[in-house]
């Protein structure tokens, strides 16, 4: 595999491999790698995206004095090692072991701590267990567009109260099926093995179907005007757009194309032009979406929660920011998430923004504002 050569990638970041790293080699983006012993900041991903997601703001950091890493995480772009078959070994990807690979890295490139790691989307999870397991390696951690609740709780005081003992839970799924319009929820979708070959083989062409999901998850979509659910129930869960909660029947290239935008539209997105997007496109085309789509398969099968378990109660006691776009529902999709984050999973909350003009790609839609926060945070820490 090749490193990364593109007239896009902004000057003064190199692409390279780190081998050995938990099985893996590991495509990392980085800056600020001409002077030894600088501290060091790590950036993680979400999906459907790479490390090049960080590009606009890696270099203000590295500015400032930081060696700042971007890796593909496992699953993604030209990281090697890891198994995309749906049939493959799904505990590779569950979370502790996406922890264990930034360890690896962290340990790899000869540091035994970071100044902060920083987590976007699916990355934001990885970033709060890091935080949250080995505060001694990740000393600050930012969150991004996806709110940490804390880990999974065990059942508490059942052997005394038996009501506690039931589980009040519905099924969800099929409350969402029976609504009058018939909905799933994307999560449970993106872990049907369908997913990956709707996605990779639909009509519209990759590059076509990543334009119209970046843009309906964008501020520049106009449907994005979020606020806390009230409970997880399907009444609540229906008024998210339909990239979150989709129509029964839909596949998600089906239900994004309706939102494609112009040609003029396109032309006149500086956050994300053509060529970007291109990288993307390329990357997906060639390796799928199924090693992202492992990730949810690890949640929602649920088969990895008791290793979680283990460090219920626990909270993030490094200090922490939370960073999204004021546009984005995924501040919201999970009701009570936002809250708890700050009232409970995180002891040393420092800031939490909604930025303007910013859906859910924050750090490419406003990567200045973004920047800047996160110079802030670490001046601080």
């Amino acid at each position: 595999m090749e490193a990364l050569n593109t007239p896009n990638l902004p000057p003064g970041i190199r692409s390279r491999f780190v081998e050995n790293v938990n099985g893996l080699t590991l495509h990392v983006l980085e800056a600020g790698f001409e002077q030894q012993g600088r501290p060091c900041v790590l950036l993680l991903h979400g999906f459907p995206e790479l490390a090049y997601s960080w590009r606009k703001v890696m270099r203000p950091i590295a500015e400032a004095g930081f060696h700042v890493i971007a890796p593909d995480q496992r699953g993604y772009g030209r990281t090697t090692g890891w198994d995309g078959d749906y049939d493959g070994d799904l505990a590779a990807f569950r979370i502790l072991n996406l922890v264990r690979d930034a360890m690896g890295l962290v340990a790899a490139l000869g540091y035994r701590s970071v100044a902060a790691v920083v987590g976007h989307d699916f990355g934001s999870p990885v970033a709060a267990y890091c935080a949250l397991v080995r505060p001694d390696v990740f000393r600050s951690v930012v969150l991004m567009s996806a709110p940490f609740a804390g880990p999974p709780a065990l059942p508490f005081n059942t052997a005394n109260d038996q009501s506690r003992s039931a589980d009040p839970s519905t099924n969800i799924h099929d409350a969402l099926a029976a609504l009058p319009r018939p909905r799933k929820h994307y999560q449970w979708y993106y872990s049907t093995r369908a997913a990956d070959g709707d996605m990779r083989n639909c009509p519209q062409g990759v590059h076509a179907f990543l334009r119209a999901y970046y843009h309906h998850k964008s501020a520049d979509w106009p449907g994005n005007k979020p606020f806390p659910l009230a409970a997880w129930s399907a009444d609540e869960l229906a008024k998210l757009p339909t990239y979150y909660v989709m129509d029964f029947d839909k596949t998600m290239p089906e239900t994004v194309a309706a939102e494609m935008p112009s040609a003029a539209q396109i032309a006149a997105c500086a956050w994300l032009p053509d060529d970007e997007l291109a990288v993307y496109s390329t990357e997906y085309a060639r390796t799928g979406f199924q090693g992202g789509l492992q990730w949810y398969r690890c949640g929602t099968s649920g088969k990895y929660r008791g290793e979680l378990e283990v460090f219920s109660g626990r909270t993030i006691d490094v200090p922490s920011c939370f960073i999204a776009g004021k546009s984005d529902w995924g501040v919201y999709q999970s009701p009570g998430a936002f809250e708890r984050m700050q009232s409970v999973a995180c002891t040393r909350m420092r800031e939490c923004h909604l930025l303007e003009d910013a859906g859910h790609w924050v750090q490419q839609e406003q990567p200045a504002e973004v920047s800047r926060l996160l110079l802030r945070f670490l001046a601080q820490v």
